[in-house]
């Protein structure tokens, strides 16, 4: 089975804002993205558009895989072809636009506690070299970022865009092998948290005492792709009392209070 990408289809309008492309993507997947806008309005369409394709799953539909403005769309390639598909994608975007719905999802807001010290931010003096500004100033940019979560990465750990950094953050030259669950880390404009031990390219610049994932939860996460983030910066003090707490709404409002 051929993994590589073949050449594009231009599919009608989603809704309003913009139009959507469907390139077939190897012999059973289509990647489908919002062709134009802001790049918050593209994200915001994908998103929709993956909770439109799962609410009506067109025949022959295997998965709709999130990326940060496109869906990788799969399929079984026996019982649908691409030519197909794209149009059924197409009829449902067009009948599936928020004015349409009626019951369109309301993200929830999360506030993520964070503690800075040497050992939890080995990468903070580095990024604020990087952008130019003090440690402090850093961590000001995070906490006064609304960040949304694009997707859900590898272990489902959240991507969540953007920082209102004054500048890209590059990724490390060596990647660690072994970061703890929990780190905050950036890239780019972009943050994202660790939900269980792995390697990462990104920079470390803070760690949470929340359990973002937890398998024995049902569901392993409180997020979901839409859902809005708030850092907080908090003293070490704080660790105890909030270590192993499963993330939720209301695991850490901004005065501390549960």
């Amino acid at each position: 089975m051929s993994t590589y990408p073949a050449s594009g289809q231009q599919l009608s309008p989603l809704w309003d804002i913009a139009g959507i492309t469907a390139v077939p993507f190897g012999d059973s997947a289509l990647m489908v993205s919002v062709a134009s806008g802001t790049i918050e309005e593209r994200q915001a369409g994908s998103r929709k558009l993956r909770e439109i394709l799962l609410d009506v799953r067109p025949y022959g539909l295997l998965d709709v895989v999130a990326g940060v403005d496109s869906v990788l769309v799969e399929f079984d390639c026996l019982a649908v072809g691409h030519g197909q598909l794209a149009q059924t994608i197409r009829l449902a975007a067009a009948g599936g636009g928020p004015q349409d719905s009626g019951h369109a999802r309301t993200g929830k807001h999360f506030v993520i506690p964070m503690v800075v010290n040497e050992n939890f931010a080995p990468d903070l003096a580095d990024v604020a070299e990087e952008l130019g500004i003090s440690t402090e100033a850093v961590l000001g940019h995070l906490e006064a970022s609304e960040l949304n979560i694009n997707l859900l990465a590898s272990a489902m750990a959240p991507m969540m865009g953007r920082v209102e950094f004054p500048g890209q953050v590059s990724r490390c030259k060596e990647p660690r092998t072994n970061v703890d669950p929990g780190s905050v880390m950036v890239a780019g404009t972009n943050a994202i948290i660790q939900p269980f031990p792995g390697p990462t390219g990104w920079k470390v610049i803070g760690r949470t005492p929340l359990v973002i994932c937890d398998i024995h939860e049902n569901p392993p996460t409180s997020y979901t792709p839409g859902d809005t983030v708030r850092f907080k910066v908090v003293p070490e003090s704080e660790w105890e009392r909030l270590d192993g707490q499963f993330l939720r709404t209301d695991s850490y409002t901004t005065g501390g209070e549960h």
